[in-house]
């Protein structure tokens, strides 16, 4: 699943369009009264390329997702390199626990929601160790990268497992993995 194919760019092509609206129309970003001041939803996009088009599409969504957030923190240091592997952590994940239910181990149920929330963590986790590394905000604190990660870092990645699971279920169910 990390060659280059038709299912494989036309997923990046839908999932990187759909990216550019969310950023550009604002609505992947839904205002909250938090630090951070946003619920970021347009990451979903970049998670489910990396499921279903692999490392590569995931790849290329998560860069033009990083482009779209550049109008919140004008640094590439900060907005991109999370961004880019959010795709890949999240094939990562998927493949290996398809990898292990074929083995016996049942991770099929668990493949997509665990995949989601790694792909999401990878966005906060990453974004925000960034913007501290390059003093745009504290560690700690009331607007600190760890109240950011605890307020908004897990409703984000239960969300991405909620909203996607069925979605790569669904998918898988039309167009089979192979």
């Amino acid at each position: 699943m990390t060659g280059l194919d038709t299912r494989r760019v036309a997923v990046a092509g839908v999932l990187g369009a759909l990216t550019v609206i969310l950023g550009v129309t604002g609505v992947g970003f839904i205002p909250v009264p938090t630090p951070a001041g946003a619920m970021t939803f347009a990451h979903l996009p970049t998670i489910l390329a990396g499921i279903l088009g692999g490392p590569l599409m995931g790849s290329l969504v998560g860069l033009m997702f990083g482009l779209t957030t550049f109008q919140f923190l004008p640094d590439f240091r900060v907005v991109i390199p999370a961004r880019v592997l959010i795709g890949p952590v999240a094939f990562a994940v998927y493949a290996a626990l398809r990898r292990g239910r074929r083995q016996g181990n049942g991770g099929r149920a668990l493949a997509a929601p665990a995949a989601a929330v790694a792909g999401s963590l990878t966005n906060t986790v990453g974004t925000l160790t960034l913007a501290v590394v390059f003093g745009y905000i504290p560690l700690a604190g009331k607007t600190g990268a760890l109240g950011i990660a605890l307020l908004q870092g897990g409703p984000e990645a239960l969300a991405s497992a909620l909203v996607l699971a069925p979605i790569v279920y669904a998918v898988n169910k039309v167009l089979p993995e192979r």
